[in-house]
């Protein structure tokens, strides 16, 4: 135990110095390197090594192998880490303008989501300036859509199911759906299923290519309910202590890093699509009365996401509208 406390406040002590040079900064991703968002992290860090002569080299730690998911944001906030990259939707808790691009069937296409995040953006800057943290850049994913051991034409067929939950506004959706929300994270979803601790999902067709979602389910229905979007995030302080130089590189390479996000998830999308198709997924389009009934449980989850804050929300559905 003596050990383990020893080798945990060394690597503690690690980070923090490293923080206070501002020379090696570490970034944590909760996503693997084939996943877009991670890939375009690897640039952002090569861009700001190229742009600084090296004064700054950013260690990309992908998979969530030095910070878990959940953690990230506290883990920039106090100077843990320099930066990390956090899917918005599990800041829900912190302040409801996090849930904005969680809430089911707001903004389905990629147009409209960029709408809805143009809206959200002073409310998000806003909050996360509070929580001590600058934005950088954001990456959109795919459309979610339903993964499933069977086909599912209504609501009735998923009654009773655990449904993986990654954020407050997922796990809400779940009890709407009238399935026991279970949380889950990327890394863990195969063994998840295997051992029964889930039964479906709604995630990214790149979620399920990248976790060879074949091997333990069988059906994709493309429902598209929403597009989430992570955010790579920057501790305030840090970003401070540089000088104007150095803080422009990063603007930069967080500029050419979300330009990257939102062509590339596009591709993406069709791409990863069609693997699942290609490796045995039966992928089907939803039936009416499956869609018509999530619509009624995405107006309940809006008018319930307003009442949370209703000047914060209020003004980004006002905007986006």
């Amino acid at each position: 135990m003596f050990k383990q406390l020893a080798t945990a406040t060394l690597v503690t002590g690690a980070l923090l110095t490293s923080a206070v040079q501002a020379d090696q900064w570490h970034m944590p991703t909760p996503y693997g390197d084939a996943n877009l968002p991670t890939q375009i992290a690897y640039g952002f860090a090569e861009d700001i090594k190229n742009g600084t002569d090296g004064d700054i080299t950013v260690t990309v730690h992908s998979g969530a192998s030095l910070v878990k998911h959940p953690e990230i944001p506290r883990a920039v906030r106090t100077g843990q880490v320099q930066l990390g990259e956090i899917f918005i939707g599990i800041m829900g808790n912190t302040h409801p303008v996090f849930k904005h691009d969680n809430i089911p069937f707001l903004a389905t296409s990629f147009e409209d989501s960029k709408r809805l995040w143009e809206a959200a953006k002073p409310q998000i800057e806003k909050q996360l300036d509070k929580e001590g943290m600058t934005l950088l850049y954001t990456v959109p994913w795919p459309a979610q859509s339903l993964y499933t051991k069977a086909p599912v034409n209504t609501l009735e067929d998923l009654r009773g199911l655990k449904m993986r939950a990654y954020s407050p506004s997922t796990s809400r959706l779940a009890d709407l759906m009238n399935t026991t929300p279970t949380t889950v994270q990327v890394p863990e979803i195969p063994q998840a299923f295997s051992t029964g601790i889930i039964d479906a999902m709604i995630t990214s067709p790149s979620t399920g290519a990248n976790g060879q979602a074949w091997d333990y389910l069988s059906h994709y229905t493309d429902i598209k309910a929403w597009i989430p979007k992570n955010v790579v995030v920057v501790n305030k302080r840090a970003f401070r202590r540089l000088s104007d130089e150095q803080r422009q590189v990063i603007l930069d390479a967080a500029a050419a890093a979300e330009k990257k996000g939102w062509e590339g998830v596009r591709k993406t999308a069709a791409e990863d699509t069609a693997t699942l198709a290609e490796n045995g997924i039966t992928v089907s389009q939803p039936s009416d009365e499956l869609m018509a009934e999530l619509q009624k449980i995405g107006d309940i989850m809006v008018k319930e996401w307003e009442q949370e804050a209703p000047e914060e929300v209020g003004a980004i559905l006002s905007n986006y509208r």
